[in-house]
């Protein structure tokens, strides 16, 4: 399976090989807008209809959507406790580095009398979406339920595709009630982003939604996004973008360039290196690692949107990161915290050899929720002020409205705004 490479290519190539290969969602825009309101009109009805219609769930009534207590019940007995032990692990190292994120009341007085202070506040109803399917995201019910309940989220909502017995995973139900998830449904797609975003008698709207998903899902959230509630952010298929140089191990590049590409056919990795020889011999890896993975299939689909990129020099491996502005970046170099200091567009970077992508994806700490797509020039990462918001307050006493009451009154004046300054000269006596 051959990669693309490209040699020394000039800046004026780069654009076209930050390039993804995300799929033009106009075709799906209708249906996708047929289900949001087909679920704002029948709330419950439309949600059932589509679990039987798409997951084939057999529910007959809206109690058939919420995960009963026999079904947590089987979910502590299932999973073993082997993985119990490893999910727990990852859920501590996530809460550490979160807890760390907890930020401080700003409180001070920016004239005499005039104190202003800025807190955070946590989302009140928060709503997290887990695919499941062939790869249920267990992990992604920490990365999105942990800083959660850090932050101090009251109610944190879950909704899961059920499987064709109707029941939801049970690692994903496990890790939701180890997590402190309040409310875990059985719906997926479009109509469970629907149900969160606009609400139903039985699923009531959230404030925010957060979480991965298939195209349906992703265009549901950003549709959403627009009128009725806040998203976590924009995202597309998973990439990674690995620098090399001689100093790194091309097995721990290629097992790092397919973690990647066995995401999704559409999912993109991309070797930005030193030289030929490096190139030769990640190819060589990859090769070789593919055949034994079980996903082969799906990374050689991967693999086609993916490349291989050659360039002489750091400046412009450097550069052409922070143009692309990977969802992942590995640096695999020399002084590779040299390389980490020059680095302003990236999800989430891991540095040397010994930290492969999948460290985040679970069990470092870090949050695996990223922008993709080239949004991490503007986007940050999932953490803990994702599920807060800062609210300011404000106290004048009266010398402190006395010493900057005249300045309010002539910039409002200077505006046109003539109640704005009333406001203040009633409250000082003052008269034009």
């Amino acid at each position: 399976m051959p990669i693309d490479r490209y040699i020394a290519p000039p800046r004026s190539q780069w654009p076209e090989l930050t390039c993804r290969a995300t799929a033009d969602d106009t075709d799906i825009e209708a249906s996708v807008r047929e289900i949001l309101d087909t679920v704002r009109r029948d709330g419950d009805t439309a949600v059932i209809e589509y679990e039987n219609r798409f997951d084939h769930a057999s529910f007959a009534q809206a109690a058939d959507l919420k995960v009963t207590e026999e079904e947590m019940l089987q979910a502590e007995h299932s999973v073993p406790q082997t993985l119990k032990a490893s999910i727990r692990l990852a859920m501590e190292n996530i809460r550490k580095f979160h807890e760390a994120q907890l930020p401080g009341t700003v409180d001070l007085y920016t004239t005499p009398g005039v104190r202003c202070l800025q807190k955070a506040v946590p989302l009140r109803r928060v709503g997290l979406y887990i695919p499941g399917g062939r790869a249920p995201l267990f992990s992604t019910v920490l990365m999105l339920a942990v800083p959660a309940k850090v932050a101090g989220c009251p109610e944190i909502v879950l909704c899961t595709p059920p499987g064709p017995d109707g029941k939801a995973n049970p690692v994903i139900v496990w890790t939701a009630l180890l997590c402190g998830v309040t409310e875990i449904y059985k719906t997926g797609g479009a109509q469970a982003i629907a149900a969160m975003g606009y609400g139903t008698s039985t699923i009531r709207r959230c404030d925010k939604i957060f979480g991965p998903g298939n195209r349906f899902v992703m265009k549901a959230k950003q549709m959403l996004g627009l009128t009725e509630t806040a998203i976590d952010m924009p995202a597309g298929p998973s990439e990674v973008m690995v620098l090399a140089d001689t100093s790194a191990s091309a097995e721990f590049v290629a097992s790092d360039f397919l973690s990647q590409a066995e995401h999704g056919p559409d999912s993109q990795s991309v070797l930005v290196c030193s030289s030929a020889s490096v190139a030769d011999a990640v190819e060589e890896a990859i090769e070789s690692q593919c055949r034994s993975l079980s996903r082969s299939e799906i990374i050689a689909r991967s693999l086609s949107n993916s490349r291989i990129v050659v360039f002489d020099n750091t400046a412009d491996i450097v550069d052409f990161a922070n143009e692309y502005a990977p969802e992942h970046l590995i640096v695999s170099m020399e002084n590779p915290w040299a390389i980490v200091d020059r680095i302003y567009a990236a999800g989430s970077v891991f540095v040397g050899n010994y930290s492969p992508e999948s460290a985040g994806d679970y069990a470092s700490g870090t949050n695996h929720t990223l922008p993709t797509s080239g949004w991490a020039r503007s986007f940050s990462g999932l953490n803990l002020d994702s599920f807060m918001r800062k609210m300011t307050v404000q106290e004048l006493s009266e010398d402190g409205l006395e010493a900057i009451g005249d300045t309010i009154i002539r910039m409002a004046e200077a505006e046109g705004l003539d109640a704005h300054a009333s406001a203040v000269r009633i409250r000082l006596g003052k008269r034009k």
